[in-house]
């Protein structure tokens, strides 16, 4: 009967065995496609052994959860203990070929900033502008992006929020890095916009892992929500927009008194904004009719719009709002990711901007200049489609809610900033660069220093963030003059984290 019953119990073992391997042999197998590549900079040549394509990733009980789409590239004999960075854009829903092809990897796509481009032929050029020369660079696609989808028993929503966005990309990370033979190199993450909200998350969730990071690079950033939506009975996006918002009309000729430069010009508004503006906001409708004059003619002279149109709305402008009012005379829009860019106006009536010019401007060259690259110089399948976004996904729908964050059975906030400063409290030598667009309206620069200067930690600790600025908006590195500066400024912060 023993016999009967360990033979009946083997046989069961081997045939669960004999489905899970046919289940596994079913799935999607993941693709590399290898390529030589080399990049120009400062005169040198460095030589590139470049990966694009897919790896399987696999959950914590081992088992296979999606096809994580990439582009890597390793310097050819590389010194000892290179650094290696992994960067990724946001969304959330996007690829990473905006900053793969801006400023990242070993080409750039040319666009004429601040002004539409031509259709094709575009033009790709040597990136100049990439830390290529001194760290090898890891260009990862969120699953449901790029050639990234879910295999197995997963789903796109196992994938699709704040949670299981931050886990996915540390699961790809931690696999990588051993696949590849990188666990005792530096490390790096860089994220830009919705990246930066999903850099917070991940640096935390590594350390928990045992893998500390050297530094964090948050290009374009927000950490918490709140300084973007203009909720009822908040004044919070409307006090930290201003100093961006008076920028741009700096940057378009509207401000009378420029002072001698643009930082000498913010730091003026800064001021106002904290020590009047926010104030009278704080007063809603107890403000008097004096004061409320007064603040509008201030906000008249920092934005170039009529005090009269400060006070019909009640001293508060919203970012849709502004970007239709800025120009109006003249019937056009400003720019949402880059306030320097202006497009035509379609409704010059209307109190909400219908596009953004910046984003029309360089799309096309964009997405046209990465795919040619992608399935000609990488030799990427043309078999295979690149989803520039998860966007048009079926199911495709964001879960915003984020542990930590919920409060009576509410979500009362949606911040990753705790989980940063968890972090930051528990390595002491983990640094964070922070780089802001003067000119970008999608991720205000104010909204970066009220979060940082809320963070509840000592000097000590603070001082490890690193604020970097730019002439330019959300994608600064389109402007070649600030490509350059972020470039220096990137370098500079990998080698003063490395050990010495």
């Amino acid at each position: 009967m023993k016999i009967r019953l360990v033979f009946i119990l083997f046989f069961l073992y081997g045939f669960t065995i004999a489905q899970e391997k046919s289940h596994q042999d079913q799935l999607p197998k993941a693709q590399v496609f290898e390529s030589k590549q080399s990049v120009t900079i400062d005169g040198k040549v460095i030589n590139l052994n470049a990966k694009a394509g897919t790896m399987e990733l696999r959950d914590e009980n081992n088992r296979p959860i999606a096809l994580y789409g990439f582009t890597a590239y390793f310097k050819e004999n590389p010194e000892k203990n290179r650094p290696i960075v992994f960067a990724y854009n946001g969304g959330p829903g996007s690829s990473s070929y905006w900053l793969h092809m801006g400023i990242m990897g070993p080409k750039r796509i040319v666009v004429n900033d601040p002004n539409y481009n031509q259709a094709a032929p575009y033009e790709l050029a040597n990136n100049e502008f990439s830390i290529l020369d001194i760290a090898d660079v890891v260009m990862m696609d969120p699953v449901g992006t790029g050639l990234s989808v879910p295999i197995g028993e997963s789903k796109g929503a196992d994938f699709w929020g704040v949670d299981q966005d931050i886990r996915s990309t540390s699961l790809f990370i931690m696999q990588f890095l051993k696949q590849h033979n990188r666990l005792n190199s530096p490390k790096y993450i860089l994220g830009e916009s919705y990246g930066t909200f999903r850099n917070a998350g991940v640096m935390n969730y590594l350390l928990e892992k045992g893998y500390a990071l050297n530094g964090v690079i948050m290009v374009s950033a927000v950490f918490d929500l709140r300084t973007l939506f203009f909720a009822p009975n908040e004044d919070l996006p409307y006090v930290v927009y201003l100093p961006t918002i008076a920028a741009t009309s700096w940057y378009h000729q509207k401000v009378a008194d420029r002072g001698p430069d643009l930082p000498t010009f913010v730091q003026r508004v800064r001021e106002f904004t904290e020590n009047e503006y926010d104030p009278a906001l704080f007063k809603g409708n107890r403000i008097s009719a004096s004061e409320k004059t007064a603040i509008a003619k201030k906000l008249e002279g920092f934005t170039g719009i009529a005090a009269e149109v400060w006070e019909r709305a009640d001293l508060k402008l919203t970012a849709n709002e502004y970007y239709q009012e800025l120009l109006r005379d003249e019937r056009m829009t400003v720019g949402r990711l880059d306030s320097r860019y202006k497009g035509i106006n379609i409704d010059p009536m209307s109190m909400s901007a219908f596009t953004d010019p910046q984003s029309d401007a360089i799309s096309p060259a964009y997405t046209m200049g990465f795919l040619d690259y992608y399935h000609g110089s990488l030799g990427v399948s043309k078999d295979l489609l690149y989803a520039t976004s998860a966007y048009s996904k079926e199911g495709f729908r964001w879960d915003w809610k984020h542990q930590g964050n919920n409060f009576w059975g509410a979500d009362a906030a949606v911040t990753t900033l705790p989980d940063m400063t968890e972090a930051l409290s528990k390595d002491p030598h983990v640094k964070v660069l922070i780089m802001n667009g003067y000119y970008d309206l999608a991720t205000v620069f104010h909204g970066v220093e009220h979060s940082i200067s809320h963070i509840e930690l000592p000097k000590s600790a603070t001082d490890r963030i690193i604020m970097t600025y730019y002439e330019a908006g959300h994608m600064m590195y389109t402007h070649l003059p600030s490509a350059k500066l972020f470039r220096e400024d990137l370098k500079k912060f990998i080698q003063d984290t490395l050990r010495k």
